[in-house]
């Protein structure tokens, strides 16, 4: 079968994807440090434990598995540390990246497909974001993923790298079937944070800012399921293998909704009360972020079938209560 590398196969949304991958015939490569995946996540082929920035290691496993494309999700991708801690960004993801980048060029491996980020795009408030709005990234995560799309361009122009690139906004679930899901190490997102106050886990969830201009105050964004962020991405390697070249898409579903109703809206999936204290703004982060996905459906076929608030919460809910999470 075809190899594919997946960097950060051990992470959230890499295992998902190397779960996909196999369902779809193919064999994907995990190459993680570990750092902040996890190797009980690694279930669907070989696993290479590596660094982005160690090119020899990068070598030897291209030359051992010869891949016919990489996914690449390996990254920090924390905004506070982003804020407090840039040239650790700078150096993981961009240095990283190149290092990747370049080794997969010598490989005469030339599809990539690479999972950017809404956080190029800065805050740009009641707009939709697509394709074309400007990048104006607000911390050292937003602009370091688009200087990586910055070196994909570059070495399109130099050596052919067809890329596809998916700009996704926040993503939540877990995989239906329960052998993988969400849970990082420190955890920052919303719904596992959240689900960790419910159950007793932590003391209690801190929502940040509640006087952003927004309906009740808070922070809203644009949540897309792992399991249709990855079909897109499945959907986005096809694209490459039939040759349609390098494009850039979002990944959203065009409607956004404040911390506030994601709490609600976890109310009334677990009947339980969610614990929170309200904490203030952190620096860097954007009003609103929704997406625009319009060229996602039109030209990948990419159509989200489980990314409404309740699935999203009711997956990650039965994955929290299996407690895989704890593994």
């Amino acid at each position: 079968m075809t190899n594919i590398l997946v960097t950060g196969g051990a992470g959230y949304i890499g295992s998902h994807a190397c779960k996909a991958l196999a369902q779809a015939g193919y064999t994907p490569v995990t190459y993680d440090n570990l750092i902040t995946g996890w190797q009980d996540a690694v279930k669907f082929g070989p696993f290479e434990q590596g660094d982005l920035l160690d090119r020899a290691r990068l070598d030897e496993v291209f030359a051992k598995y010869q891949p016919a494309a990489v996914m690449h999700f390996a990254a920090l991708s924390q905004v506070g540390e982003a804020m407090s801690q840039p040239g650790r960004y700078w150096t993981n993801n961009v240095t990283g990246s190149l290092n990747l980048i370049e080794a997969a060029v010598a490989a005469g491996c030339l599809n990539f497909v690479f999972s950017s980020t809404c956080a190029t795009y800065g805050e740009h408030d009641n707009v939709v974001l697509d394709e074309d709005t400007p990048q104006l990234p607000l911390n050292a995560y937003g602009a370091s993923k688009r200087a990586i799309e910055d070196i994909l361009h570059d070495f399109e122009a130099a050596y052919g790298l067809n890329h596809v690139i998916f700009r996704y906004f926040n993503v939540a679930g877990a995989d239906p079937e329960g052998e993988v899901g969400e849970f990082h190490r420190p955890e920052t997102h919303l719904v596992p944070l959240m689900l960790d106050a419910i159950d007793g886990k932590r003391d209690g969830l801190t929502v940040f800012g509640t006087d952003y201009d927004t309906p009740d105050g808070t922070c809203i964004r644009d949540y897309v399921h792992v399991c249709d962020l990855i079909d897109a991405h499945v959907l986005g390697l096809n694209w490459l293998e039939q040759g349609k070249g390098s494009r850039v898409f979002n990944l959203g579903t065009g409607s956004g909704f404040s911390v506030m109703e994601v709490i609600d809206h976890s109310k009334a999936v677990t009947n339980r009360e969610v614990p929170y204290s309200i904490g203030p703004r952190r620096a860097g982060d954007c009003t609103k972020l929704v997406s625009g996905s319009v060229r996602a459906g039109q030209e990948l076929g990419w159509t989200p079938k489980r990314s409404t608030l309740e699935t999203m919460i009711s997956d990650a809910w039965r994955w929290h209560q299996n407690g895989n999470y704890e593994k």
